[in-house]
């Protein structure tokens, strides 16, 4: 049992990391569908950083910059240029993909794996044994609670959300929608930044080419199955990774009793079947509010 808490709590932080990326920029107006690709550039300028300088805190801080900087160039596109936040989203998606493998291919002429010497810092023996899981884990409730405070308790997160849900009337109030936005997306960057990180350098310490997997898809689906609530899509991307290490639990238990890919889609299949309830419940985008038109109001 503790075995399959901690295979959990290893897939299930990156994607809630990541997921609060998505819950922020959608409280701000802003449906992100670019998190897969600031997740894996994340993941790609840990590993890269640690290997350079040797430095797991220097290498986070260049993946938090570099994410903060990806996400400022989807601020300019959809709020500047006036993209379809949707097209825009999914472009960045593929500069992550794309941009992380040319990046390895020109520093050491493959797209084969890349070790890390060192991941980031473990919780400890003084947790049992939990010890091996890393220092994002045992954060990850304060972060969420303070994520919950900052949207819902504060002056900001009213703010933001007038930038997102009514953004005339935020401004008639001395609101700045597109700096609400700006702001959104560079917080939800560092929190990518931070997923990718756990990813990467939680457990594995490597980087290895698409290795996210879909999982910033994932963590979009868990914000509209959340209703882009923090707490509630914090639940939703736990939803889809106990989803997950059943499958792999399932692998272990059955062998070629059940075919291989169908135990790995499981994941996905949850994703499809979250948004499909989602809906049904009406929660999703509706209850979520927001929405593409508002980037276009203003």
């Amino acid at each position: 049992m503790i075995d399959l808490i901690i295979s959990i709590l290893r897939s299930g932080t990156p994607l809630v990391y990541v997921t609060l990326a998505g819950v922020i920029a959608q409280r701000a107006g802003v449906w992100n569908l670019g998190l897969e690709g600031l997740m894996i550039i994340g993941a790609c300028a840990t590993v890269l950083g640690i290997i350079v300088t040797g430095n797991f805190y220097v290498a986070m801080a260049i993946a938090m910059l570099l994410c903060m900087l990806a996400s400022a160039l989807l601020w300019f596109v959809i709020d500047r240029l006036k993209a379809n936040p949707i097209i825009a989203g999914l472009g960045l998606t593929g500069l992550g993909i794309g941009g992380t493998a040319l990046a390895v291919q020109a520093i050491y002429g493959s797209l084969s794996a890349v070790n890390a010497p060192i991941g980031v810092p473990r919780i400890g023996p003084l947790f049992g044994p939990f010890a091996p899981l890393s220092i994002f884990v045992l954060a990850l409730p304060f972060v969420v609670f303070g994520m919950w405070v900052l949207l819902r308790r504060t002056r900001f997160g009213l703010r933001l959300a007038a930038a997102g849900e009514h953004p005339f009337a935020a401004r008639s109030v001395g609101v700045n929608p597109s700096r609400m936005r700006l702001v959104a997306l560079l917080a939800g960057g560092v929190l990518a930044a931070i997923g990718g990180a756990e990813l990467a350098a939680g457990s594995l310490n490597l980087f290895a080419q698409n290795m996210t997997s879909g999982r910033g898809f994932m963590a979009f689906a868990a914000v509209i199955f959340g209703a882009g609530h923090p707490i509630g899509a914090t639940l939703a991307a736990f939803f889809f990774s106990v989803v997950s290490a059943l499958g792999i639990r399932a692998q272990l238990s059955f062998g070629d009793a059940l075919p291989h890919d169908l135990l790995q889609a499981l994941p996905y299949v949850a994703t499809v079947f979250g948004v499909w309830l989602s809906g049904k419940l009406r929660g999703g985008l509706r209850a979520a509010g927001g929405g593409f038109g508002e980037l276009r109001d203003n």
